[in-house]
């Protein structure tokens, strides 16, 4: 059998270079990753998790990750909250998507509540806690988008429509709120 070669090329009636074997003509197709998440409440109270992985290990953030092959993205939330805080969720409804065109990400954050009361840190997490609204440590969240979605809850706690919301208009989270530029390890 023989090795695959791939140089870049435009395949025919395409608009851009992609990887292509050199050999058979196969196109190796780089699509972006999907994150899945949720702004999980209970009594009023957000559940966050400190990150013990990078990037942004230390930082604080909503249960989510990478989407698996053969799984929903309301059931990759709920594994996600699973593995980061030991949470069984209900998911109430999609809350946003948003884009992160820099590193090719789209994610897909709903709004779920608690199953039951209790949670714990799992392997990716230094610690989990229960935070009011004006107790979050906003000066301590990892991501651009961890901030677009306890806003974009907030939102919707106090009665916005129940369509998804999407990023803030020209931000491509490659800011934090204060002015930080996000490094490209960082995500």
């Amino acid at each position: 059998m023989t090795e695959p070669s791939f140089s870049l090329a435009t395949p025919d009636g395409d608009d851009r270079s992609r990887q292509m074997c050199d050999r058979c003509g196969f196109v190796l197709y780089e699509n972006p990753k999907i994150v899945v998440g949720s702004v999980v409440r209970h009594e009023r109270r957000i559940l966050l998790c400190r990150r013990a992985i990078e990037p942004r290990r230390g930082y604080w953030t909503i249960p989510a990750g990478y989407m698996e092959l053969n799984e929903t993205p309301e059931e990759g939330a709920r594994r996600e909250a699973s593995e980061e805080a030991n949470v069984a969720l209900h998911i109430e409804r999609l809350l946003a998507v948003y884009s992160v065109p820099r590193i090719s990400q789209v994610q897909l954050i709903y709004r779920a509540r608690l199953a039951e009361p209790s949670f714990s840190p799992g392997p990716e997490s230094l610690e989990v806690e229960l935070f009011a609204p004006d107790e979050i440590p906003y000066g301590d969240l990892a991501f651009p988008s961890v901030h677009w979605a306890l806003r974009h809850d907030a939102e919707a706690e106090a009665g916005a429509p129940p369509v998804p919301f999407t990023n803030p208009e020209g931000e491509t989270a490659t800011m934090m709120p204060g002015g930080e530029t996000v490094r490209p390890g960082d995500f």
